[in-house]
C-alpha cells in the first residue's frame, strides 16, 4: 500500500486525478477500522491531514462554509450555537478521542447510512462542495447519497467543504443505540424548524440504504402546523407515524425493521415536541431571557 501525502489542495487533486482508486483519509476514524478488519486493502491511501485550509470554517454570506477537515470537537465547541443539530449529533460520535480526530467531511466520504452527521445535514439543507481538476461541483445533501456507502462523488473528486446555513429555529438530533455511548446508531433522526419559511426539515439515519428525508412528514407539517399556537398532540403523533413510514429498514444484529420504524416514530414525535417548546417559549413566557 502506497501512502500519498500532499501538502496543498492542488497536489491532492493531482494525486486523486492520477490515482482515482486512492482512498482519502483525514482523521482515519472510519478508514482505519476498515483497514484493521481487512474490509478493504486499497493500493493507495491519500492522506489529506497535511493539506492547508481543510481545517478552516468561515461565514460566507448567509451560510457557513465548513472545511472537510473540521473535527467533530470543533463543530461542538466553535459552531454549536449556530449549528445546534449538527453539534448534538457530533456529541454522540464515539469518544472524545474520536471526536478530536473525526470529521463531518470524513463522514460524508464514507457515506454510511448510519453516519451520525448525515441526518442534521439533510434537515438543514446542506450542500457538499466537491472538486476535481475539472472544476467544482455543489451537490445538495439530498442528492449526495446514492446507495450503501456510495455517494455522488466522481472517482477523481474530493470533498473540500460543506455549506450549511446557521439555524433559524430550534434543531434537535436523537439516536437509538444498543448502549449509551460509543455505539453505531440502530436508527437516528434530526429535525430543524425553519419558522421564517413555515417549514420543517428532517433527516433519518440507519433505517434505509442511504440517509433520507421524511418528505411526506415534512409536507404534512407544512399543511397542519399553526406556528402561532401550541402544538396539537395529534399532529405530533401523525408526524411520528409518517417519519416511521418513510424508513425502509432491515433486520440485523442491532435491531429489527419493526423496532426501527417504531423508534423513529417516537423520536420524531419527541424532537418535534422539544423543538416546538423552544419555538413557543418566548411567546408563552414574555419574561424569558430578560436581564
Amino acid at each position: 500500500m502506497e501512502f500519498l501525502q500532499p501538502t496543498t489542495w492542488d497536489e491532492a487533486l493531482a494525486a486523486k486525478a492520477e490515482h482515482p482508486e486512492a482512498v482519502p483519509i483525514q482523521g482515519g476514524t472510519d478508514v482505519m477500522v476498515e483497514l484493521n478488519f481487512d474490509v478493504r486493502r486499497p493500493e493507495y491511501l491519500l492522506d489529506l491531514g497535511r493539506v492547508a485550509g481543510l481545517d478552516r470554517w468561515e461565514q460566507a454570506g448567509d451560510r457557513l462554509r465548513i472545511g472537510a477537515g473540521v473535527t467533530y470537537a470543533r463543530i461542538i465547541g466553535e459552531l454549536g450555537d449556530r449549528l445546534p443539530g449538527l453539534a448534538q449529533a457530533a456529541r454522540t460520535v464515539g469518544s472524545p478521542q474520536i471526536r478530536n480526530r473525526g470529521t463531518v467531511g470524513g463522514n460524508l466520504g464514507a457515506a454510511s447510512p448510519a453516519g451520525d452527521g448525515h441526518p442534521p445535514l439533510l434537515a438543514g439543507d446542506a450542500v457538499v462542495e466537491a472538486e476535481s481538476r475539472r472544476g467544482i461541483r455543489m451537490i445538495a445533501a439530498t442528492d449526495f447519497y446514492r446507495g450503501v456507502k456510495r455517494s455522488a462523488l466522481e472517482p477523481d473528486e474530493l470533498i473540500r467543504a460543506f455549506w450549511l446555513a446557521p439555524a433559524t429555529g430550534p434543531q434537535y438530533f436523537s439516536k437509538i443505540g444498543t448502549r449509551n455511548a460509543m455505539v453505531i446508531a440502530v436508527c437516528s433522526f434530526a429535525l430543524a424548524l425553519h419558522p421564517g419559511e413555515r417549514r420543517v426539515g428532517t433527516g433519518i439515519g440507519s433505517a434505509a440504504p442511504t440517509p433520507i428525508r421524511a418528505t411526506a412528514a415534512e409536507d404534512f407539517l407544512a399543511r397542519e402546523l399553526d406556528w402561532d399556537a401550541p402544538l396539537d398532540e395529534s399532529v405530533a403523533r401523525e408526524f411520528g407515524e409518517l417519519v416511521g413510514a418513510a424508513a425502509t429498514p432491515i433486520d440485523d444484529v442491532r435491531g429489527t425493521a419493526a423496532y426501527r420504524r417504531h423508534a423513529l416514530a417516537v423520536m420524531a414525535r419527541r424532537t418535534l415536541t422539544w423543538a416546538w417548546r423552544d419555538h413557543r417559549a418566548p411567546h408563552e413566557d414574555p419574561g424569558r431571557g430578560a436581564a
